[in-house]
């Protein structure tokens, strides 16, 4: 049992009341049905009356039956009714739970595993909450009402009862150990496979370059084995479960009628007493091996849910921040304060006692060599986390107390790989702002220079796009995500070097478009060349975390320090060509 989604039922704790009633109800259905039957037989086998004088009882009978058939409905509705609304709620807090940790987080696990608990992980609940559950109270109830019944009617039957069905749990929870071991084997591999496949996946064309493809494919056929091995032991444990659930089932009801047989024949047993008993006492069993089956079928829920409580309890590097909605944000700095962050589970703090200031429009340059922790400081300042030490301000404003959704639509970013979804151009682009005209979206992609090839494609803004931008160069890729920066008109932009992996022609070409974007707005810029350091008004110089360096770019290429060391590592060697000293200095920046 997992007490953390138990708690999850009491949303729908009416719901499985419901659910449980029409268990509790059926049971005593059950007794009735066999009551009935029992004296219709006797009747007429024993009493030799005619079919037409119990036609009332079989009338009874038919009602009973039909009445529990219409109670198995209302009880199958309901708990595929009570699973489908907490399965919803966890994917939706799992899903907000996720945004709110941020991409930080995001990134550290893996997609597959994260893509195979979205979705596998919360359908493997359904068995867990629409059956085992409500079977638990189900089990705990109908066979203490057939129990009593039966100590009614002969204590002797009711004495074997009471003695084999403890038996029934004993063997339960020994191999129950070994099934949820036995699970947690096969989640755990079908999350493995789920991850490596996708990882293949997204790197088959480098996989295909290096000619490591096939190399690849047989991995993903002993992971695939893996997990059919993994499958296979939790079903043998499963049919062995049911093998020794039923033999102790009808070895008790073996007893139980030999008990009866031996009072019926020399009719110390009424006859009607006798077959009511035989009647009704394997369903005092069923319970029990129904709980059994449920139970195995639960397990991959189980299992699943440890992992979604992981998530759901991972640390919130972005929290939700206050509710403060400063004024003209074009017209306010930026202030850090002293500012450190270390990710949860490392001993290095990633940034250390930062101070700096962003003036209002003003253009920074934020420059170091790799792990100076250039993209955890832009992480911060786009709310993505919080800050272990120090503060945060928009003017005087700390981004603990703003209201981080209203920041984030007053901030744009553009990234080296620019992320295009699959749907239309059109839709892409509304992204940055639903409720803009045909005529600003043509006016903004002009202005990114996207205008040109859009208009070329098949059907224009309604030309449907791969994932990712599948058909498009990365240029194109690049002036789509302009053309958002452009579309939003959000008074801050924070850029991750979006030139880096583009030709000196097209890089050329974006960098005059990106020009009249940043022309009159805030904008912090993650520089890995030294043409964009230079095209700011002020570099940051990080490294090991730390601000080593603040000033206009020329003035820090004449001092020594950081800068100029980096400057110095990007000037081509004599035998070197212009863009080895490109690549060289993309890699120092």
């Amino acid at each position: 049992m997992n007490p953390r989604l138990l708690k999850e039922v009491k949303s729908v704790q009416t719901l499985l009341g419901l659910v449980i009633l029409q268990g509790v109800l059926s049971g005593i259905l059950i007794i009735a049905q066999a009551s009935v039957l029992a004296l219709i037989v006797s009747r007429v086998f024993i009493g030799h009356q005619t079919l037409a004088s119990v036609q009332h009882l079989l009338w009874v009978l038919l009602a009973i039956i039909v009445a529990r058939a219409v109670l198995t409905w209302l009880g199958e509705t309901g708990s595929l009714t009570l699973a489908t609304r907490v399965q919803s709620s966890l994917r939706m807090r799992l899903t907000q739970r996720l945004l709110n940790a941020g991409p930080l987080y995001v990134h550290a696990q893996k997609t597959g595993e994260l893509v195979n608990t979205l979705i596998q992980g919360i359908e493997d609940l359904e068995p867990y909450l629409a059956r085992y559950v409500p079977q638990i109270a189900i089990t705990a109830l109908v066979p203490t009402i057939i129990l009593v019944e039966a100590f009614s009617r002969d204590w002797i039957t009711g004495l074997i009862l009471l003695i084999t069905v403890p038996l029934i749990p004993f063997f339960m929870i020994l191999i129950g150990r070994q099934a949820e071991s036995s699970t947690k084997r096969q989640w755990e591999t079908l999350s493995r496979l789920s991850a490596h496949f996708l990882d293949v996946l997204q790197g088959l064309t480098t996989l295909k370059l290096l000619g490591q493809s096939a190399g690849q494919a047989r991995g993903i056929e002993r992971a695939s084995d893996e997990f059919r091995r993994a499958t296979m032991a939790s079903l043998r444990i499963a049919f062995v479960s049911a093998l020794v659930l039923e033999l102790l089932a009808s070895l008790s009801m073996a007893m139980v009628a030999v008990a009866i047989g031996l009072r019926v024949i020399p009719g110390r047993m009424p006859f009607e007493t006798a077959f009511f008993l035989l009647v009704l006492v394997p369903d005092f069993y069923l319970p029990w091996r129904m709980l059994g089956t449920r139970f195995h079928d639960g397990l991959n829920g189980m299992e699943a849910a440890k992992r979604i409580f992981e998530i759901l309890d991972a640390p919130e590097l972005a929290k939700a921040g206050g509710t403060m909605r400063p004024a003209a944000v074009d017209a306010q700095p930026i202030v850090l304060n002293r500012v450190g962050f270390q990710y949860p589970g490392r001993s290095e703090p990633a940034l250390q006692g930062v101070s700096a200031v962003v003036k209002p429009g003003e253009r920074v340059a934020v420059v170091g060599p790799s792990g100076a922790g250039k993209s955890t400081l832009l992480a911060l300042l786009m709310g993505f986390a919080v800050p272990t030490s120090g503060t945060i301000a928009l003017g005087d404003t700390p981004f603990t107390s703003l209201d981080l959704a209203w920041w984030r639509q007053h901030v744009m970013y553009l990234t080296q790989n620019p992320y295009i979804f699959a749907g239309t151009v059109d839709d892409n682009l509304r992204m940055a702002r639903w409720d803009a005209t045909d005529a600003e979206i043509r006016r903004a992609a002009e202005r990114a220079g996207a205008w040109e090839y859009i208009a070329a494609l098949p059907q224009g803004l309604q030309t449907v796009l791969g994932e990712g931008g599948t058909g498009l160069s990365g240029g194109q890729k690049q002036r789509l995500a302009l053309a958002r920066a452009y579309l939003k008109d959000a008074p801050v932009i924070f850029m991750d070097e979006p030139t880096a992996n583009l030709d000196p022609e097209t890089e050329a070409e974006l960098w005059r478009h990106l020009e009249a974007l940043l022309t009159g707005r805030t904008a912090v810029v993650v520089a890995h060349r030294l043409s964009t350091a230079r095209r700011m008004d002020v570099v940051w110089a990080m490294n090991h975390g730390q601000l080593e360096q603040v000033g206009a770019p020329r003035e820090l290429e004449r001092v020594p320090g950081l800068y100029r060391e980096l400057i110095q590592a990007y000037a081509p060697l004599p035998e070197e060509g212009h863009y080895a000293s490109v690549h060289r200095a993309a890699e120092t920046l």
